[in-house]
């Protein structure tokens, strides 16, 4: 099979109209993700080779988005919505180069497996000529029934046009189907127009193909394969399918999750070995954490990376080019932004660390932020090896304190800090005797003539 040309058409021509808004509905997300892309993905994993895009609402957007996934897809227009025949059809062009297999897929179907897509494919390789992916339910109102003779696939029959016998029949339409290369046009050309709505159904195909003689088959895949999204609440449960999914792979894999149905993965988040990840955790797109590394409680991490035994939160975010290097410690209400922190260096708890680098072992104490933005341009915060900061300190970029420097706590620091130096950026403390007691008895006075 592996040997075999593919082509994959896929159908991305649905409106958003029924998702309540202005986005094509294959470019709403799960994990991060578009639709669209979910399925090109499994596609690529299926080794199904050159891709065919058929778009209509949105075009233009839906096919600058596919850029990101499946470079060099092609892109062709159903002007009109005349049915999933004539949505294949639009890649005539394509499909007219040669292939041994065409596969057709949804691209509002995001939760197909590679499974599934690597049995239409053997189906064909196998010497079938048509090959329907199906799955059975027991709850099978509303979706096309599959009609066998035995081991032969003879008819698709919509619920409408069952016979009270058919519509007892469990095995259902799951829309995807491989095509024999040297058959898909002959069969494409042979479908009709003649029904209530004058369109042209790709399922008329497996009539077709039995009339003719061909060998017509099904492969039963898993419900969550045919799930076709057409609205935000359907959008929801395919999150939620895809995220347990996610996290059984995750802890299958040797990560630990305390309280697993509250941790949520973008599509591309990678978790080493030994890691342990405490309830209420989100990984946002682009996030690499090493192995050993504790994620603590309600941490928020996008586009960032977490070395080997380094720990996080809780109640911590790393924004955008947070790295947070092998043994180093980012605590509590502290958010890490564009910033280096280097092997063994701490921040523990309630700061800001903002276009920066945080060098081997220094410490951050309580409250200390970088003023890296003058309300036009961003600076640079450079805290070097074994430097200590106290706590409630305001560094001023551009800056540099240097190895090993101390900086006193409450201090504002605008200019640079030699190596091994003390820096206090604060004023002088001055005492008053008495006058503590004699500012009280005044305003004590003054609220008792209010009243």
């Amino acid at each position: 099979m592996s040997e075999r040309t593919c082509l994959s058409v896929i159908l991305a021509a649905g409106e958003g109209t029924r998702m309540k808004s202005a986005t094509p509905k294959v470019l709403h997300k799960i994990a991060g993700l578009e639709m669209l892309g979910h399925v090109t993905r499994a596609l690529d994993a299926a080794g199904a080779g050159d891709k065919a895009l058929v778009v209509g609402h949105g075009a233009e957007a839906v096919s600058r988005a596919a850029e990101a996934f499946a470079p060099g897809a092609e892109t062709f227009i159903q002007s009109e919505r005349l049915g999933t025949g004539h949505a294949v059809s639009a890649a005539r062009a394509a499909i007219a180069r040669g292939y041994d297999d065409i596969l057709v897929t949804f691209g509002d179907t995001p939760l197909i497996s590679l499974e599934a897509l690597q049995g239409l494919r053997a189906g064909l390789s196998e010497g079938a000529d048509v090959v329907v992916m199906g799955f059975r339910t027991e709850r099978p109102t509303g979706y096309g029934r599959l009609i066998e003779n035995g081991k032969a696939l003879i008819a698709i029959r919509e619920e409408k046009d069952c016979t009270d016998e058919e519509r007892r029949i469990t095995f259902c339409n799951g829309g995807a189907m491989a095509i024999g290369g040297s058959r898909v046009l002959e069969l494409l050309d042979s479908i009709g127009n003649d029904n209530a709505k004058g369109e042209y159904y790709l399922t008329d195909i497996v009539e077709i193909a039995t009339a003719k003689g061909l060998k017509v088959r099904a492969i039963e895949a898993d419900y969550e394969s045919a799930l076709g999204i057409n609205n935000r609440a359907e959008l929801a449960a395919a999150e939620s399918i895809w995220q347990q999914r996610r996290r059984n792979a995750v802890m299958l894999d040797g990560v630990t999750l305390v309280a697993p149905e509250t941790v949520y993965f973008s599509h591309d988040t990678v978790i080493g070995r030994d890691t342990v990840i405490e309830p209420n955790v989100f990984f946002g797109p682009g996030v690499t954490v090493g192995e050993n590394v504790t994620i603590r409680a309600n941490s928020h991490l996008e586009e960032a990376r977490v070395d080997a035994g380094a720990s996080v939160g809780p109640f911590a975010r790393l924004r955008p080019g947070a790295e947070i290097m092998d043994g180093a410690k980012v605590g509590n209400f502290v958010e890490i932004k564009k910033a280096r922190v280097e092997p063994g260096a701490k921040i523990p708890h309630l700061s800001y660390v903002g276009d920066a680098r945080i060098g081997a072992n220094a410490n951050l104490g309580a409250g200390t932020i970088t003023c890296n933005y003058d309300g036009f341009s961003k600076h640079f915060t450079d805290v070097e090896p074994g430097a200590f900061v106290g706590s409630n300190t305001s560094l001023v970029a551009p800056i540099r304190i240097g190895a090993g420097a101390y900086v006193a706590s409450g201090s504002v620091v605008t200019e640079s800090v030699p190596a091994d130096a003390l820096a206090f950026g604060r004023a002088r403390q001055s005492n008053r005797e008495g006058l503590g007691k004699r500012l009280r008895d005044r305003l004590a006075a003054l609220k008792a003539k209010r009243g």
